[in-house]
């Protein structure tokens, strides 16, 4: 389809300092029959004058508003009737002069004049006079709470200075052909608004078009195959935070790569501010900025095809690192802005190596050894150390995909925390769960201290379902239990990195408060009906990290845990300070 995007300011079509003419919105705007009325509470109007207000004259981008032409000055308003309805009512109130447009309502005359003459009697015969009575009090008031009485007139000129000058409506024109009714349907089906990288195409194609006619096609076949390459899990994965994850995941994805090129922060950035930065690069040589576009994504593939870079990136990019500060170093590029030569691949690998060590902020010994699982600080520590074993270990690709989207936790290898369980469905369950560990203990040595706790649990269910076995009883027998799960031995849970493994919330959720023995017995039963296990986690329980002359399956030991600690602290020695 072919459309005309542009910018266009709020204001009366001059600059108030230099009153010189500028692109102002101007015309009757026609809202046909299909739509709705007014609609926007107080809580819409006040975030618009809060926005314009906080955009202190720098370039800020409301959403678009689309529209068609039914001739000179005359346009049908297919999306965008709140905002230019609540823009007009503020102008109204600044009077500051002639309003340059006006609204036509093809079902609701009324409300034209309803429009220019406000009154309180009148805003309860309609509800659409309603809604715009509220917006034009909700606006006073702004202007007389924000700074004060005394203060008003400055705030009007403020504002109506950025309205004139900096603040801009992204103009979006549709052609004169275009089915207004489904185009208007899609537009407002749950709200998806045009992403950056619908309004950047746009400009860019329309002007490959003047500049290099017949490259538009070869240049939005290529635009296409990026899409795909970033629609493609195991890649998405890598190079997406978790808010990119959130916020392109049913639109665009090539966005991420304009995002980087635009340098947009993570947070608190401003609608359309990719938009805005890239647009004036689209049109001043929009075959280069395509280029530029196109380079990047080359550097991500060729990362994704290298699993040594393709690991450390995402690790760096799950723990919150943007994709655009990474290609900044990989292009020698500064906080500043400035360049300097694009480092080796050598020193690249030791850059990224240095910025997992500055995340971690975790010492070889002392550090790592004094983190604690019931600490906040030292839990997200110990999640971000785990979640790099992890990495650390896979020779080829890790799983991102896989990892991405999950809510992750800590879960203790052994737990010591029965005592704490108080209904008689979780000491059923709790039970039945150890007594399956016991029976394997039990098939292999046939001890008699092993078959009296079996025979023990089976009374003890009997009497649960009858209501005849309380919460003391319970407590005696669990510490029978874990001595005999755990070679003897019963003390307080460890919260150290030793006795800590990597699992998703849910798998985290059916293992809780159980001993070494039965967990190893679920996790191995999750990872064979193809639940997803980090390969250290699984290692763990299969006691891959133990010494093989104290390897005892079912117990874990002391000399399992320093064992596991070590190997820990082998694996990261160059990401440890």
């Amino acid at each position: 389809m072919s459309y005309k995007l542009a910018h266009r300011t709020i204001g009366f079509g001059f600059d108030p300092r230099t009153r010189q003419p500028s692109q102002g919105i101007a015309g009757v705007f026609f809202i046909p029959s299909y739509q709705r009325g007014y609609r926007w509470t107080s809580d819409e109007v006040t975030k618009l004058l809060d926005d314009i207000w906080e955009s202190q004259g720098a370039p800020y981008s409301l959403q678009p508003i689309v529209v068609r032409s039914l001739g000179v000055d005359n346009w049908e308003l297919v999306d965008g009737q709140q905002r230019l309805t609540t823009l007009w009512l503020i102008l109204r109130f600044m009077q500051k002069g002639e309003i340059r447009y006006s609204l036509q309502y093809q079902t609701r005359p009324g409300s034209q004049t309803y429009l220019t003459q406000i009154d309180a009697e009148q805003s309860t015969h309609n509800i659409d006079y309603f809604h715009l009575h509220q917006a034009n009090t909700t606006i006073m008031t702004w202007f007389m709470n924000k700074m004060g009485a005394p203060c008003q007139q400055f705030l009007i000129d403020e504002i109506f200075r950025f309205l004139s000058t900096s603040v801009r409506i992204i103009w979006y024109e549709v052609p004169e052909t275009e089915k207004t009714i489904p185009l208007f349907t899609r537009l407002n089906q749950g709200r998806i608004p045009l992403t950056d990288a619908e309004l950047i195409k746009a400009v860019l194609l329309t002007q490959i078009e003047q500049e290099k006619k017949g490259r538009e096609s070869e240049v939005a076949a290529q635009w296409d195959g990026i899409e795909r390459d970033l629609q493609r899990d195991e890649i998405w994965s890598f190079v997406a935070h978790q808010n990119a994850q959130k916020a392109h995941q049913s639109g665009t994805r090539i966005d991420l790569l304009l995002d980087a090129l635009a340098r947009k922060p993570i947070t608190g950035a401003s609608q359309y501010h990719t938009f805005d930065v890239l647009q004036s690069k689209a049109l001043k040589s929009s075959l280069a900025f395509w280029d530029e576009v196109v380079a990047l994504h080359a550097q991500l593939l060729g990362w994704f095809e290298e699993p040594r870079w393709y690991n450390k990136i995402g690790f760096l990019v799950a723990c919150g690192t943007s994709i655009s500060a990474i290609l900044c170093l990989a292009q020698g590029k500064k906080d500043n802005g400035d360049k300097d030569e694009p480092p080796t691949k050598s020193a690249f690998e030791a850059i990224l190596n240095a910025h997992i060590r500055c995340l971690l902020t975790v010492s070889f010994n002392d550090d790592l050894d004094a983190l604690r699982y019931k600490d906040a600080s030292g839990y997200r520590k110990l999640q971000q150390v785990l979640l790099l074993f992890n990495v650390a270990i896979c020779q080829q690709r890790f799983p991102f995909e896989k990892h991405v989207g999950e809510t992750w936790s800590l879960e203790h290898i052994h737990a010591q925390n029965a005592q704490e369980l108080n209904r008689t469905e979780h000491w059923d369950t709790w039970l039945q769960e150890h007594r399956k560990a016991l029976f394997a203990i039990h098939s292999e040595n046939n001890t008699v201290v092993v078959n009296n706790l079996i025979i023990r649990i089976d009374a003890a269910t009997a009497q649960l379902r009858s209501r005849q076995f309380g919460q003391e009883q319970f407590k005696e027998l669990a510490g029978h239990v874990m001595l005999a799960l755990n070679d003897g031995v019963v003390e307080e849970t460890d919260h150290s990195i030793a006795n800590l493994a990597l699992l998703s919330q849910d798998a985290n959720a059916a293992l809780s408060n159980a001993v070494f023995e039965v967990k190893r017995h679920k996790v191995l039963e999750m990872d064979k009906r193809g639940k997803y296990i980090p390969a250290a986690t699984r290692n763990v329980f299969l006691k891959y990290y133990s010494p093989a002359e104290s390897l005892q399956s079912h117990f874990w030991s002391g000399a399992d845990k320093i064992a596991y600690r070590q190997t820990i602290k082998d694996v990261l020695t160059a990401y440890l300070r």
